[in-house]
């Protein structure tokens, strides 16, 4: 009996939809902030640069309900974060080794932003997603350098699209009321950050030891799991994370049968981008499904006829899944009053004042 009600609120976790009031020019807005750069990159015979360009335009995702003055310095603020974010990871063609050092920092740092000012979701998924498909991207040299300008460039394209929605939808709805949010405490800036960053850094460290191809899936999988609001959100979001990769798979071997050249590669993005957006609010799972052959495409589809579809796809399943377990655990840490306190008070100790300050 345990067995069957343990099973029946899984489902029922699993096949729940959530409402949501997101106007419907949103999903094409955001679609339009990721697509436009691969179309852009394909007239001019660029693909690989398009590509980079619509990772920079991930940054519309994190446009916040607040008055237009609010949005347009978050959004720029959030656009030089993705750009420094991927240049970052990109240092570690120099120096392979500090690879796993170079996207713990980036993560923690980025988490600490995101925590300080209270950012919704994707809170820093995206930023840390650019960092480490920038670290094990196989551009090197003059090529990086430019890959770093084509990010920062679809940040901009964003930005600029970002405020042309807002005018929209400001004269449409009005400005919106102020939320107050309380401060956040140094547990959940800095101890939450450290930890989840440890958690990322061990994730990537798993991926070398099993010597795994460009494993940049793994610290995603992970820092999606881990920021959850609860240990059971984190439970359910890798139940829906691991099904909905699975079946993403699948979506994106079909599309990878196509043949696709550069502007079929814009045209598959920008539709997968439009269905991810309508999705995500109602049920992640889902949502996954799309952002999983998305995702793949952004990282891989610069390589063009030498890419193998059956090779990325057991990688990539590997790679959501020790991700998905090492993120568990680490959310079970984060949700531990226990481990909280331990954490918290070491922490403390190498930040004299630092807690009591946060609090103030």
């Amino acid at each position: 009996m345990r067995l069957r009600q343990f099973l029946a609120d899984e489902w029922r976790q699993l096949a729940r939809v959530n409402q949501s009031d997101r106007p419907w020019e949103m999903p094409l807005a955001a679609a339009l902030a990721m697509g436009l750069p691969i179309f852009v990159g394909a007239t001019q015979g660029e693909l690989g640069l398009g590509l980079a360009a619509s990772l920079g335009g991930l940054v519309f995702l994190h446009l916040p309900a607040t008055p237009l003055a609010h949005r347009m310095a978050w959004l720029m603020a959030c656009a030089f974060g993705m750009t420094a974010s991927h240049a970052l990871g990109m240092l570690g063609h120099l120096l392979p080794s500090l690879v796993i050092p170079l996207l713990v920092v980036i993560t923690i740092l980025v988490m600490m932003v995101c925590r300080f000012y209270m950012a919704p979701p994707p809170g820093g998924l995206f930023f840390v997603m650019a960092a480490a498909i920038g670290a094990y991207s196989p551009v090197h040299g003059r090529d990086a350098l430019l890959q770093a300008g084509a990010v920062a460039l679809g940040g901009v394209l964003a930005v600029a699209i970002a405020f042309l929605y807002s005018l929209h939808m400001l004269s449409r709805r009005g400005v919106p009321a102020p939320n107050p949010r309380p401060t956040p405490g140094f547990d959940v800036v800095v101890m939450e950050s450290v930890v989840i960053g440890g958690f990322v850094g061990l994730s990537l460290l798993a991926a070398h030891a099993m010597q795994l191809p460009r494993p940049y899936w793994v610290p995603v999988s992970c820092l999606a799991i881990i920021q959850g609001a609860s240990l059971r959100a984190a439970w359910s979001k890798q139940l829906q994370r691991t099904l909905g990769t699975a079946l993403g798979l699948l979506v994106f071997l079909g599309i990878a049968q196509l043949g696709l050249g550069p502007w079929g590669v814009a045209v598959a993005v920008t539709a997968l981008a439009l269905v991810v957006e309508v999705l995500v609010v109602r049920h992640y799972g889902a949502a996954t499904v799309f952002i999983t052959p998305m995702a793949i495409l952004l990282a891989e589809a610069a390589q063009g006829a030498a890419m193998d579809p059956q090779g990325i796809m057991r990688a990539r399943l590997i790679d959501s899944v020790l991700g998905a377990i090492i993120g568990v655990a680490g959310a079970a840490c984060l949700h531990s009053p226990r481990f909280r306190n331990v954490a918290t008070r070491g922490l403390g100790r190498l930040w004299p004042g630092a807690a009591s300050d946060a609090q103030a």
